[in-house]
């Protein structure tokens, strides 16, 4: 199992009003497998996956990611697995401005230390994935949004993350784009994928589903 989840509880105030976010949430999530979390707003989804990706901590219950307890990581630990093991996926992209399309996808590798020509490849290899070695010169503020999340989506399969988390990642695309986008994600082999959506389509793309309604399955 990539995750497994057991009595997870997670609260946080609004003002002086609690929040339960998540209530005793007990699952299982497949490794090598996309799986997507829905559910309406408040339902947990977002909340969840924050603690699955390191984002927020395990403030009561057990989470294991292929076998570690995530609440037992020391900080420098849990810098090391977003770094290395995680690759993310934003609503928003999260591209570095001044960098083309190909440096953003370097820049990353970098900070892992790989070598110069191990960068070289996985860069070229995680752009031609996605259709856009032909751009790898542009700037984000010279690509579309579709093709800004497809720079995003190369970042991440660069790293060669045991998981790819992503955050509602269609949202801000139109239909036909999303749809591509979705294709990119279900054709990566062996790739274990976790995200979260309000988006029927995107669902249809997902091998395992979770749905969540005031933070309970559902």
């Amino acid at each position: 199992m990539l995750f497994q989840i057991k009595d997870l509880v997670f609260s946080y105030f609004l003002g002086k009003e609690k929040v339960e976010a998540l209530r005793g949430l007990t699952l299982t999530i497949r490794k090598g497998v996309m799986t997507a979390i829905s559910g309406p707003s408040g339902s947990g989804k977002s909340t969840l996956l924050n603690i699955l990706g390191l984002i927020e901590p395990v403030q009561e219950g057990k989470v294991l990611f292929l076998g570690e307890d995530l609440a037992a990581l020391t900080e420098r630990e849990k810098n090391m697995m977003r770094r290395h093991r995680f690759g993310f996926i934003f609503q928003q992209f999260h591209l570095i401005p001044p960098l083309t399309a190909e440096e953003n996808v370097a820049y990353f590798l970098i900070s892992q230390g790989c070598s110069k020509e191990e960068v070289r490849a996985r860069t070229q290899e995680a752009l031609e994935a996605v259709g856009l070695w032909s751009y790898r010169k542009q700037k984000p503020s010279e690509l579309s949004g579709g093709q800004k999340q497809r720079v995003a989506i190369a970042r991440a399969i660069a790293k060669k993350p045991d998981v790819i988390i992503a955050d509602e990642l269609t949202a801000s695309l139109d239909r036909k784009t999303a749809q591509e986008i979705m294709k990119i994600l279900a054709n990566l082999k062996n790739t274990s994928i976790v995200l979260t959506t309000h988006d029927p389509m995107v669902e249809e793309y997902a091998e395992d589903h979770i749905h969540l309604i005031d933070g309970r399955l559902s």
